[in-house]
């Protein structure tokens, strides 16, 4: 975002767009942690002051005095499955069409040095060594131009640079001292060019075009679209893009609403050992969640387990240490791990 503001010179009024649609998914990401953190430091808080002890004199448990986690637990639950299901699609729809207008004024925001890209889903292929945003000049070129379904051409030059038409829908990159080799879609024909110059002209309209009426992605479909999809898709690797999307609609508000559980046995066994030890323990709780979700998302990928199984996995770890700390909690027992950890 940096180098969009300072070096591409896009406007400030598209940076904040451009937040606003990565806000969802960055909300989604950290609200099992924030349920988990705020009722740790509630029930620290409480241990310290030694009010756990005094409720447990009056003859009043941790079970009963649960009820409020689990209503603020729920209430992350409600809020979390509220962003997942509707917020995270809306934000990836909106994020691209946010980039696409850029793309349209400032090509060259799309561009990467030293890194195949296709800035217009398969109409043209990049291939950049150096680039100067500034002078929106490039070095050392490799550009393949696949708009003619019936003539592919490829251009290799040493240097390049974009000219924006004001007022017009027609970016042109000028190419200096290079070749283009043209070849019929049956190989009967084939012929090279070199040139010291030549314009390269992109209609905007008609790249953007094919580029907005391109199927969606999984992580921009809402749960229907996800659902529709899944009845018609025939790809295993789709399908199981799609179920991974599908299930974590689910899997992570209930993440959520299991963590927010695990904090109150937790805080109440860590007593006046401080704010910091809480944020930290929670902070590795939540580590070992995340990279188990991950994991797991990556096996589900590549078809080694079924998404229907593997995304549930977390959730599943998460809930067994949620009963396991419970249970240790209303028994009086201490935690051997979390003894060990304290005391380092």
């Amino acid at each position: 975002m940096t180098d969009l503001l300072v070096n591409q010179r896009v406007s400030l009024v598209q940076i904040l767009k451009i937040i606003l649609c990565l806000l969802p998914q960055a909300i989604l990401f950290s609200m099992p942690a924030v349920c988990l953190m705020g009722v740790l430091l509630a029930f620290i808080r409480l241990s310290a002051d030694n009010e756990i002890v005094a409720l447990n004199a009056a003859g009043i448990s941790l079970y009963q005095i649960m009820a409020p986690v689990i209503l603020f637990s729920f209430t992350g639950y409600i809020i979390t499955s509220l962003i997942a299901i509707y917020g995270v699609p809306w934000g990836n729809r909106s994020y691209r069409d946010v980039i696409l207008g850029i793309m349209r004024t400032k090509m060259d925001v799309a561009i990467k040095e030293r890194v195949f890209y296709e800035p217009f889903e398969d109409k043209i292929v990049f291939l950049v060594n150096s680039f100067s945003s500034k002078e929106r000049t490039m070095k050392d070129l490799f550009v393949v131009d696949m708009r003619d379904p019936s003539v592919t051409a490829t251009i290799i030059a040493k240097k390049g640079k974009i000219i924006s038409n004001d007022g017009a829908d027609i970016v042109t990159i000028r190419f200096m001292e290079g070749a283009i080799f043209a070849n019929e879609m049956d190989f009967n024909k084939a012929r090279t060019i070199k040139f010291d110059s030549y314009d390269l002209n992109i209609d905007m309209d008609d790249v953007m075009s094919s580029m907005v009426s391109r199927e969606r992605a999984p992580k921009e479909m809402y749960m229907n679209e996800l659902i529709e999809n899944l009845k018609k898709s025939n790809d295993i690797d789709s399908d199981n893009l799609i179920r991974i999307k599908l299930f974590e609609m689910f899997s992570i508000p209930l993440a959520t609403f299991i963590l927010g559980l695990i904090g109150a046995p937790l805080g109440a066994h860590l007593k006046g050992k401080g704010y910091t030890r809480g944020i930290i323990l929670s902070l590795i709780i939540f580590l070992a969640y995340y990279i188990s979700f991950m994991g797991v998302r990556y096996i589900c990928e590549t078809g080694i387990l079924s998404p229907s199984i593997g995304v549930w996995i977390p959730v599943f770890l998460l809930l067994f240490i949620c009963v396991y700390l419970l249970v240790k909690t209303i028994n009086y027992r201490s935690f051997g791990f979390l003894k060990w950890l304290l005391e380092q």
